[in-house]
């Protein structure tokens, strides 16, 4: 057990830091190993899970929830939009493959924030992926109830109501379908780890053969003409539809929050976050090209379950691939409520551990390994949410949360680099710094691109954050409490020295 692990077991220790010095004491990188290794929970999942858990996060939102929103944007240039937003997560998916390698926890890119920029910083970022995760759920949970909608109309001939099935603000008064997935995505959850692996595997199957069969159909239709002109809304058409597209590559990171959950965490993790954007591009960029050579795009407007819209309006031929297109989608956006929700939880298990949001949320269940009340209620709030919020601003509100977290990952590597360059490394960004730079400049670009009351929306979510780690957070920091404050960079195998 490592200095800062004995000093954990014996009670605060030290003297406290005050002023400034506060928001800036940071975590060893032992102490976070040390608590990763001294988990409770349930080491589960090796690399094929790992992946198909960041593929189950991933894909699926933005291609069956979100397209029909980002064409009209753009126009054909939202295949170069998915390319656009796809190299820019690819930058920060490298940085996050290192960090997860050397810092296999579940706090993600708040943990990797906290050993590098300090507590204020990590509480910022940790906010950020509260919205990032908490809200996409609430928003993919909005897209899977017009897809349930889709499937009666096909099946049955009948929809539900939009005052059961639509938020206020969109014609109704409450979206039951989105409240009850995210209720039946907790039960799954709290199952266990292993229980929700296998049903992300079985599902992430469905979803992949529902888009390549789209793809089949969708190329039958295909009118080159549909591409001309390629940038109708110009570049900065293209720019916007790429930013509101960056929500559909949230979920790549969720290997990293099941750092404490996987075998071989320092082998498997990189190699997971890696392959499954890889994979998740391809698909998009490939089913973007089916949609958009099937069906011009200024049909797209206002379309919802926009992939079985474009099998009715451009290729015809009967119900039965729209239907098994909307059953895949179904399936599809379960596995993204499933995954996203589970990285969710594990974010704020790592807080609650290091004193930052109360320890009821880090309070595992002896039998199933898991954060049983971090579960409910973090369900219980994204079921409100996705009942009252409408799409689109869920969905960008998403993308600006997402776009900050990455930027503080992609300086982590930098900073490590400078500060602990002998620490143990199962990969290493290629061409650092100038991969994390690059990085940190393409999600700033993409952030400027999002729209003022996005901008006025996350300041206020800010503000509420700021207040709570005033009130509460930098009071019960374990660190704090320890009165622990890393002067500087470790030698090797100092790591663990207060």
């Amino acid at each position: 057990m490592g200095t800062e692990a004995g000093a954990r077991a014996r009670g605060p220790v030290g003297r406290r830091v005050s002023g400034a010095g506060r928001l800036v004491r940071r975590q060893a990188l032992g102490a976070l190993v040390d608590d990763a290794a001294g988990s409770p929970l349930k080491r589960t999942m090796g690399v094929a899970q790992l992946t198909l858990l960041s593929v189950g996060a991933t894909l699926g939102t933005g291609i069956f929830v979100v397209l029909g929103q980002a064409v009209p944007e753009a126009g054909p240039a939202i295949v170069v939009s998915f390319v656009l937003a796809g190299v820019t997560a690819l930058f920060s998916a490298l940085s996050y493959a290192e960090l997860a390698g050397m810092i296999p926890g579940s706090g993600s890119s708040y943990s990797y924030a906290y050993a590098t920029l300090g507590e204020l910083v990590a509480w910022v970022c940790g906010w950020c992926l509260i919205l990032e995760y908490g809200v996409s759920v609430a928003a993919v949970a909005v897209g899977w109830g017009q897809y349930v909608n889709e499937l009666l109309h096909l099946t049955l001939g009948v929809t539900l109501p939009d005052s059961l099935s639509a938020p206020p603000g969109a014609g109704g008064t409450l979206n039951v379908p989105a409240a009850l997935i995210v209720v039946l995505a907790m039960v799954v959850l709290l199952r266990g780890a292993k229980e929700s692996a296998v049903a992300n595997t079985v599902m992430v199957a469905v979803k992949i053969a529902a888009l390549v069969m789209f793809c089949a159909v969708a190329f039958t239709a295909f009118r080159a003409g549909n591409f001309h002109p390629l940038f109708p809304l110009g570049a900065a058409g293209m720019s916007a539809g790429a930013a509101s597209l960056f929500f559909s590559y949230i979920g790549f990171d969720a290997a990293s929050t099941a750092g404490e959950e996987a075998r071989d965490p320092q082998r498997d993790l990189p190699r997971a976050i890696i392959l499954s954007l890889v994979l998740v591009t391809a698909l998009y960029v490939l089913v973007a090209v089916a949609a958009l050579g099937a069906m011009p795009w200024k049909e797209f407007a206002g379309t919802e379950a926009t992939l079985s819209q474009v099998l009715v309006q451009a290729v015809g031929g009967g119900d039965l691939w729209p239907i098994l297109l909307s059953i895949g989608a179904v399936v599809a956006t379960t596995s993204v409520v499933l995954t996203v929700q589970y990285g969710q939880i594990r974010i704020l298990f790592a807080m609650s551990r290091d004193g930052l949001v109360p320890p009821l949320f880090a309070k595992v269940h002896p039998r199933t390994g898991v954060p049983r009340a971090n579960t409910v209620i973090v369900s219980a709030f994204i079921a409100v949410l996705a009942a009252l919020v409408p799409l689109g601003s869920l969905a960008d509100a998403t993308s600006i949360g997402t776009l900050f977290a990455f930027m503080l990952v992609n300086l982590a590597v930098v900073l490590l680099r400078r500060r602990s360059p002998d620490a143990p490394r199962s990969f290493r960004v290629p061409l650092a710094p100038v991969i994390p730079l690059l990085g940190v400049g393409f999600c700033a670009y993409m952030l400027f691109s999002l729209g003022s009351d996005t901008w006025i929306a996350f300041g206020a979510w800010m503000a509420a954050g700021l207040v709570i780690y005033a009130t509460y957070g930098i009071r019960h920091s374990r660190l704090g409490l320890q009165g622990l404050q890393p002067a500087g960079p470790a030698a090797p195998g100092q790591e663990h020295a207060a």
